[in-house]
């Protein structure tokens, strides 16, 4: 196994060690500072959080640079991506900082794309990263992160950062996905 794909599987494995410190029930204590407070629960969650999503374009550029892109490797690193986004935006919504809503839309829109991309891998094709889809990873990366550390610092100003970018990556990821849809639709049986 070559290191790019390392590199994916490792994303992987975060997974549950980033649900771990969500959803655990036993208090690591917390760090509170005038009305703002949050957990180290919350604080090691979201830096396992950034690493992971920070291997997620090392992985490809590791691939193509040294020339070892593999099929193993097309097919773990979108779906690497999709857990994590997945499994951190339920863990958000049972933990009360998201509205479901969002965090359906963007799975669905997530799972719709990857079953496209699926049908282009078995057609013989690769469907490029577009660039609404690498604004809507960078989006739903920051509103990740904005909500694992209770919108910090936009919280000492009242500001709700947080929300405003919870709806904006809604909307930016309905976008991409139609347009992702839109460009690939010779993909798509009408029959």
């Amino acid at each position: 196994m070559n290191l790019a794909n390392r590199i994916t599987l490792a994303r992987i494995f975060l997974v549950p060690v980033i649900m771990f410190f969500l959803l655990i029930k036993v208090d690591l204590g917390s760090f509170s500072f005038s009305d703002f407070s949050i957990t180290y629960n919350q604080i090691a969650a979201a830096l396992i959080f950034i690493v992971a999503a920070s291997t997620d374009g090392l992985d490809g550029y590791i691939a193509r640079k040294n020339k070892i892109v593999t099929n193993l490797g097309k097919l773990l690193d979108p779906l690497a991506d999709k857990l994590l986004v997945a499994a951190v935006l339920i863990s958000l919504v049972e933990l009360d900082k998201l509205n479901a809503l969002i965090a359906i839309v963007i799975i669905s829109r997530e799972f719709a794309v990857t079953g496209l991309r699926q049908v282009a891998l078995l057609e013989g094709s690769v469907m490029a990263a577009s660039m609404w889809g690498k604004w809507k990873t960078a989006i739903q990366i920051t509103m990740i992160i904005a909500l694992l550390i209770n919108n910090f610092p936009f919280a000492f100003i009242d500001f709700p950062f947080d929300v405003i970018a919870s709806w904006v990556a809604a909307a930016i990821t309905v976008y991409s996905g139609i347009d992702y849809f839109v460009k690939n639709k010779h993909l798509i049986p009408v029959q």
